[in-house]
């Protein structure tokens, strides 16, 4: 028989939790053309509008071309010490710069401030052939990366996100990049929180305008370009919680700075996470047939984490589903049943869930008799 359990313990857990703030507002709209906000421990998105439209990504594409950087030191191939020669294509770049000049080296760590701090095109450059030894090369290369990540609606033809046509992506991609460039990397991204880099006694302010507004920003890039708009990728963290980021499509700087703090507060304030299983906790004891014991208990593989918008944590509903009873013999590990998890407002998940321990069968005349029964009384399925 195929059984659902509400798992009511559970419910009355989470209603007696305190709640540290309620959302005052929601977000049920902006102005962006395209916008997702992802709860960086979780992975749910608790906002999206039009996340999966191919978009131009402007100068956003340089936290992919970090990404190779970041990976490349962290591998031996550079050092923040390798001086990289400054090309003269790289020199002639137009746009943000750093104001490298031609045919001088530069070390990469300076590099690395001019990319994400002054978001120059040429350091961008010398860092692309430095580390492929041409622009297009090095765009193949990241192409190929994003794919790795994850990031399949992407393709890049160059490093900086110069406008092309075929140089895209979309705003759920660009939240998966930000995840791993915070999550792999994490002795670099303090770069991306540093307000102000000079370099050839040219002093220059980060362009993400959020990490001059105290609601707990602290990196990633922002981007512009004729036919993408304003963008910015941003990433925050509040009381341990972090979540991510991205808009595009905006029609101005000012617009970028206000609906970009707007929902990036929106997404730190109005939801808190909750653990509601650890690994190999019992869920349920389901009911068991013809075995050694009448029950046995089923577990999650991994920890069960969840984001929930505070002002409707008591609507989480969580279910149960197995084929009951389930029939002896079981193994520790078999996959028996299924968690489903209906988060209000927002994803619904379902996860397997497997016996935490293994049950023997009943010896063959225990078995026999204990199968009538259950027969008779309508139990299971002849």
């Amino acid at each position: 028989m195929f059984q659902r359990i509400l798992l009511v313990l559970t419910l009355a857990v989470f209603m007696a939790l305190t709640p540290v703030m309620s959302a005052n507002a929601q977000t049920d709209h902006t102005s962006a053309k395209q916008a997702i906000i992802v709860d960086y421990d979780t992975g749910m998105v608790l906002f999206e509008k039009n996340a999966d439209e191919r978009m131009p990504t402007s100068s956003m594409s340089k936290t992919m071309t970090m990404y190779m950087v970041f990976e490349a030191l962290r591998n031996g191939k550079l050092s923040l010490e390798t001086e990289l020669k400054v090309s003269e294509k790289a020199w002639r770049m137009g746009g943000s710069k750093m104001f490298v000049e031609v045919d001088k080296t530069v070390k990469v760590e300076d590099l690395v401030r001019g990319v994400v701090v002054q978001s120059g095109n040429d350091a961008t450059v010398v860092l692309a052939e430095g580390l492929a030894g041409s622009e297009d090369d090095f765009a193949t290369s990241i192409t190929a990366k994003a794919k790795e990540l994850g990031m399949n609606s992407s393709h890049f033809m160059n490093a900086s996100g110069w406008p092309d046509s075929d140089h895209y992506s979309t705003a759920r991609d660009l939240a998966t990049l930000a995840f791993h460039l915070i999550k792999d990397f994490p002795e670099y991204y303090h770069y991306f929180n540093e307000e102000e880099f000079t370099y050839n006694n040219i002093n220059q302010q980060n362009r993400n305008p959020l990490l001059y507004r105290d609601i707990g920003a602290d990196g990633l890039k922002t981007g512009h370009t004729e036919d993408g708009g304003y963008g910015l990728m941003a990433s925050g963290i509040r009381d341990g919680r972090r979540v991510i980021m991205i808009v595009n499509g905006l029609e101005d700087g000012k617009a970028r700075a206000q609906e970009g703090a707007r929902l990036l507060d929106w997404g730190l304030r109005g939801f808190k996470n909750y653990t509601l299983f650890t690994r190999d906790a019992e869920v349920i004891a389901a009911n068991v047939a013809v075995g050694q014991e009448t029950s046995v208990p089923l577990v999650l593989k991994d920890d069960l984490k969840v984001t929930i918008p505070q002002n409707l944590k008591n609507d989480l509903k969580v279910e149960v589903i197995y084929n009951s009873p389930l029939i002896a013999p079981i193994a520790k590990g078999d996959e028996v049943g299924t968690l489903k998890i209906s988060v209000p407002r927002g994803e619904t998940l379902e996860l397997p869930l497997y016996s935490g321990k293994s049950v023997k069968g009943l010896n063959i005349f225990a078995k026999t008799w204990m199968k009538t029964k259950m027969l008779i009384s309508g139990s299971v399925d002849s």
